[in-house]
């Protein structure tokens, strides 16, 4: 039971990690994702706030 428990929150630490949306970080791996796999969300947020700061 305990080994479940450790996995469990392991993966939630590892899964908070992804950069803030906005943020240099986030700007720049959106950057190097294919266009076509973007969603509508990302592709608004990119250019409201890597394009248009």
């Amino acid at each position: 039971m305990n080994k479940l428990l450790i996995l469990a929150a392991t993966l939630i630490l590892l899964t908070a990690c992804s950069p803030e949306v906005g943020s240099q970080a986030w700007c720049d791996k959106l950057k190097d994702k294919p266009k076509g796999d973007w969603t509508a969300n990302e592709a608004t947020d990119y250019a409201k706030h890597c394009l248009f700061k």
